[in-house]
């Protein structure tokens, strides 16, 4: 007899709070005494672009002809101060992830994903390769508390520069690495030792709040000769504040990053605990922005949890003028695909659930520094794969805005969007739907 069967026949009753995936994971910390690590993020269930609907045109609204009239989806970043800013064919960018929570090859197929649609990819913690480099088009150096790999060469060498002041899923925590993806190469980019885990620090080294975080902008123009934009990036918590403080800091561009965004390697309780869902940062970024007068003019990009068109479409209707993915990418290259089920299975996971990224055993040769493993991983048929995953994406959030009336994705807006749940409406600052009552906006009431 299973054990569902005898707690079914004996009318045993499983505990709401205590759960068994939380009674696992208080045995396992005290068979351990340490706290849980791993890779991905929330999964707890959150708000999120799914309780939104569209409106689309029937008789008030009139649509546009699918395939026959013009929707545009291009975007330009970074052209508050800088005298290069991006042109992106695509509103959908990539997000940034590090060569040491990937492989080298990972890292060339985002570039050659990317740039065969016209998108940017980003170098994320750790440094350049000349894989990433030599593969993308638009290039975007993160500029990290750590500073690894940091030198004003490859800033000058890359397209845009962001200054990374915290993450979705780990908003004032600092990265980790485990020192079994700290190869002989990410050692020698990194100035580590081999072999030993790496803990990225939490805040830069060399500034306290935002009147040093402007002299730092105003010093990276003067390295690029004012080239290039200047991205800031925050996790979203305190958003409105944060926007504000990185426009008067001199912000080309800011990118707010829910906590369902992802990560290579962190503690489970903030990944689970911190932050705040990206549908409830987006119209505090926009408020922030549209008070200063900046909406439009310093360019907004979401990230945490993009996985459809829809969700593009949605987050520019909140006024975002991008998105930027990061684990939906992982998945076009490859990694938890079925293919590789059997050996999921060998190390304690399965595909579709593989979220152990730390652990550099990831079988698809994605997440992982070992040599055998990635030799696996083809950066040509990786790349391929992600350009026709964000062909999809912007071809999705294209039919939605033409269904809308919209002759350019940025032209969506919140009028077009409807909410399914009372929370979603009070996050998102729309209309619960078939009333007009937004929760939490003064002077409405239900209809």
């Amino acid at each position: 007899m299973t054990t569902q069967t005898s707690s079914q026949n004996w009318g045993l009753r499983e505990s709401a709070t205590f759960d068994r995936t939380t009674i696992a994971a208080i045995q396992r910390a005290a068979d351990t005494g340490i706290y849980d690590i791993r890779g991905w993020g929330a999964k707890r269930p959150l708000p999120h672009f799914d309780d939104l609907l569209f409106l689309g045109a029937s008789m008030s609204r009139y649509p546009l002809e699918g395939y026959r009239e013009r929707c545009g989806t291009d975007v330009v970043l970074g052209d508050r101060h800088a005298t290069y800013p991006l042109h992106l064919a695509t509103p959908v960018t990539i997000a940034g992830m590090s060569f040491g929570a990937l492989s080298g090859r990972a890292k060339e197929a985002l570039g050659r994903g990317a740039s065969e649609v016209g998108t940017s990819t980003t170098t994320g913690d750790g440094g350049m390769t000349l894989e990433e480099r030599g593969q993308s088009k638009h290039l975007v150096y993160q500029y990290l508390p750590s500073r690894y790999g940091m030198n004003p060469d490859d800033l000058r060498k890359a397209d845009a520069i962001e200054v990374v002041l915290g993450q979705g899923a780990k908003p004032g925590g600092g990265g980790m690495l485990l020192g079994q993806k700290i190869s002989e190469r990410v050692a020698g980019m990194r100035t580590l030792p081999q072999g030993i885990d790496q803990r990225s620090a939490s805040r830069h080294p060399d500034w306290t709040g935002p009147d040093d975080l402007a002299i730092k902008i105003n010093e990276l123009r003067e390295i690029t000769d004012w080239e290039k934009p200047i991205y800031v990036k925050v996790g979203a918590t305190r958003t409105y504040y944060d926007v504000k403080l990185a426009c008067h800091s001199g912000a080309d561009v800011v990118v707010v990053d829910g906590m369902q965004g992802g990560t290579a390697a962190t503690q489970e309780v903030f990944i689970e605990h911190v932050g705040i869902p990206t549908l409830a940062a987006i119209p505090q970024a926009v408020q922030a922005l549209q008070e200063l007068g900046l909406h439009r003019k310093v360019q907004l990009i979401v990230s945490g949890g993009i996985r459809n068109g829809a969700d593009v479409a949605k987050a520019m209707a909140l006024g975002a003028d991008a998105v930027a993915i990061g684990s939906a990418a992982l998945i076009a290259l490859g990694d938890n695909d079925p293919r590789y089920a059997a050996e999921y299975e060998a190390i304690g996971s399965a595909a579709g659930f593989y979220d152990d990224f730390q652990d550099g055993r990831d079988p698809a040769g994605i997440t992982t520094q070992d040599p055998e493993l990635a030799a696996r991983f083809d950066p040509v048929e990786g790349g391929r794969r992600l350009a026709n995953f964000l062909r999809v994406l912007t071809m999705e959030a294209q039919t939605i805005a033409r269904a809308c009336g919209k002759a350019h994705l940025q032209h969506l807006e919140p009028e077009d969007l409807v909410a399914l749940t009372i929370e979603a409406a009070a996050m998102a600052r729309v209309p619960l739907a078939g009333t007009s009552w937004i929760p939490g906006q003064p002077g409405q009431q239900g209809l």
